[in-house]
């Protein structure tokens, strides 16, 4: 991918019709490589959620009642939409979001492989009976579409994140409504474009521009029977009382202080590329980024993993993200760039050391920000315990695993952990005290498969039902349970039926 000059036009998909903005405030899209504007997002009010909640609403009825093969077939001409622009796809998230090419190309495909997932939704809604419960008495349960449901998505993940819960939820018969994120409104509105080029009826999904306004206007809307959020914790926190408070069905998927435990026995030429990848990849912009390491061991064991680290980071090439061998892409905004600098100060304040400095912009133009490494971080600094989203490792020295784990279960989050070790004791030991939902073994970034829930747990999950997999499809859906008696004799047959030979045929 090259340098993109042109500018996109951002605009609400309500009831089938793609509307101009007339009027509405709006923010700008950057090219974060860049810092140049390419779109402006809407900024959307109250009034845009209620008319395309009305949309959906009013396709409801006809699209719930379509056969579920009907409705699968729509997913897998979508599905093979998305193989053949799969380039284009990936290039439009680098755009708007800054990672390099092999992140976004790994992003699209993740996505795709939930509309994958989702193709399966006629086996996935398939009920449970058991016959005889008591004489002559069946017991079946049927799977359901709640109606109108919605999702709002962060900027780190513009693609893959609509396509968690968006093919599942039509799929089983809901339609739909999404809030991307007003920095990122570009991959949302391409996969709208494409749904409708698979055969997707009008109302089914629909797209709301916007910021808070939005948010609490799909919280808050009666019609709406559940809520699916991505993003930081004060929000998910926010969106699951909100929506709760008013009598939705909510998961919201929020913030995370993700530990790696390398153990002495950590095969150190495979771990640090992968520890490198998992702390710095995307920026350093993702919920199951690897952000504290945990060294276990002696002093000298930790200082040999620090200096490795050290020496990776420092070869990483800092670069726009559609430039050949960029391993380090630029941070969203400035505004957040400012504040990852800031936890860097904050950290030199409270005693740590700044082993890899990259608060001096590496890169001129755009919103760069080079690998920081932490050294001697404790369990008491707050770059230890709140989420930083940036590229900056801070790494946590303890003697023992039960130390890594007792450090990473101070934590209030407790969306991932990985382990670098070949002990299966230790992983064994590891595995059964953790408080992590998502678990690595020598993997520094634990993504579960679209067929797996995203398990966050403690303060990165607020609900019952997760993201994806089952639960997913549990979440869009709801159960009734049927108890079936006849009292007929079977041969008591009414005189409507007429068999084959009694009308002459």
């Amino acid at each position: 991918m090259q340098t993109q000059e042109k500018s996109f036009e951002v605009k609400n998909l309500i009831g089938g019709r793609w509307e101009e903005r007339d009027g509405l405030e709006t923010e700008p899209v950057y090219d974060p490589a860049t810092g140049r504007v390419i779109a402006e997002t809407p900024l959307s009010t109250e009034e845009d959620v209620e008319r395309a909640v009305g949309a959906a609403k009013e396709a409801f009825p006809s699209w719930a009642a379509t056969p579920v093969v009907e409705r699968a077939r729509v997913l897998f001409r979508f599905k093979m939409l998305l193989e053949e622009r799969f380039d284009e796809l990936a290039d439009l998230v680098t755009l708007e979001n800054g990672k390099d090419t092999k992140d976004a190309a790994g992003e699209v495909r993740r996505g795709i492989e939930v509309v994958e997932f989702a193709c399966g939704m006629p086996t996935l809604l398939m009920g449970e009976t058991v016959r005889d419960v008591a004489r002559g008495i069946d017991n079946v349960s049927w799977r359901y579409p709640l109606g109108v449901v919605a999702a709002i998505t962060p900027f780190n993940f513009p693609f893959m994140v609509p396509l968690w819960t968006a093919p599942i939820a039509i799929g089983a018969g809901n339609t739909y409504v999404l809030k991307p994120s007003e920095r990122t409104p570009l991959s949302a509105q391409r996969i709208g474009e494409l749904l409708f080029e698979a055969g997707l009826p009008e109302g089914v999904f629909n797209i709301v521009n916007g910021a808070k306004e939005v948010v609490d206007a799909i919280c808050s809307h009666p019609e709406i029977k559940a809520v699916s959020f991505v993003g930081s914790q004060p929000v998910a926190k926010h969106v699951y009382e909100l929506g709760c408070a008013h009598g939705k069905r909510v998961q919201a998927l929020a913030g995370a202080k993700n530990s790696m435990i390398a153990m002495p026995d950590a095969v150190l030429e495979k771990a640090v590329p992968n520890i490198i990848s998992s702390a710095y990849g995307n920026a350093g912009e993702r919920c199951l980024a690897g952000s504290v390491l945990v060294a276990v061991g002696t002093e000298e064991e930790q200082d040999r993993l620090v200096e490795a680290v050290k020496e990776a980071a420092s070869a990483m090439k800092v670069g726009p993200g559609y430039e050949e061998g960029s391993e380090l892409t630029p941070l969203i905004r400035d505004s957040h760039r400012e504040r990852v600098r800031s936890y860097v100060d904050l950290a030199e304040e409270e005693g740590a050391e700044v082993v890899l400095d990259g608060r001096k912009p590496p890169v001129e133009g755009g919103f760069f920000f080079g690998p920081t490494i932490l050294d001697r971080v404790t369990g008491e600094m707050r770059v230890a315990r709140e989420e930083i989203f940036g590229p900056v490792l801070s790494v946590v020295r303890v003697r023992t695993l039960d130390e890594a784990i007792e450090f990473t279960n101070a934590s209030p989050f407790g969306n991932a952990c990985s382990i670098y070790t070949e002990s299966g004791a230790a992983i064994r030991h590891w595995r059964e005290r953790i408080e992590a939902g998502m678990l690595g073994v020598n993997v520094g970034v634990a993504a579960p498969m679209a067929f797996f829930p995203f398990n966050g747990i403690k303060n990165s999950f607020y609900g019952d039902l997760h993201a994806t997999g089952k639960d997913g499809v549990r979440f869009f859906t709801e159960n009734k349970v049927e108890i079936v008696r006849f009292y007929s004799d079977p041969d008591d047959v009414g005189p409507s039926v007429a068999y084959p030979e009694e009308a002459g045929a």
